[in-house]
């Protein structure tokens, strides 16, 4: 009786905490975040990262900006009829295409294989992906 009631306890404990971070979440339809630096001496701010989403609220371009307000790089997502990521494509600092990567996915939706070409389609690099479980 003693350990239904801990149970109890425990589980009222924590629910309100679960919906907490549920309510917390960000709706990322359209959604497009800027991170801004702000000196600490002269208060001048300067863009350092764009995102943005679609209206599906998956994540379909990234922007690394430097100084001067100048892209360092920038990286497009594109999706496959499952709905994960099925290829990233690296522009460089002048909006050139730099590299290009393609991803294969398991039977749970991992990532398995991740193949990486030049800006000439020639394959550079293949990466595998192990998930490895250790149960106690």
């Amino acid at each position: 009786m003693k350990k239904i009631f801990t149970l109890a306890a425990a589980l009222l404990l924590i629910l309100p905490a679960l919906q907490a971070q549920e309510e917390q979440k960000i709706n990322k339809k359209n959604l497009v975040i800027k991170e801004w630096n702000t000196n600490a001496r002269t208060n001048a701010r300067t863009l350092d990262h764009l995102t943005t989403y679609n209206a599906d609220g998956k994540k379909v371009e990234e922007i690394e900006y430097g100084a001067n307000n100048r892209q360092k790089w920038r990286k497009r997502f594109e999706y496959g009829a499952d709905g994960k990521v099925s290829r990233e494509l690296l522009y460089d600092e002048y909006n050139k295409l730099f590299s290009v990567k393609k991803f294969t996915y398991n039977e749970f939706g991992r990532k398995k294989t991740q193949y990486t070409y030049d800006s000439k389609g020639k394959l550079q690099t293949i990466k595998i992906f192990e998930y490895i479980t250790e149960d106690a």
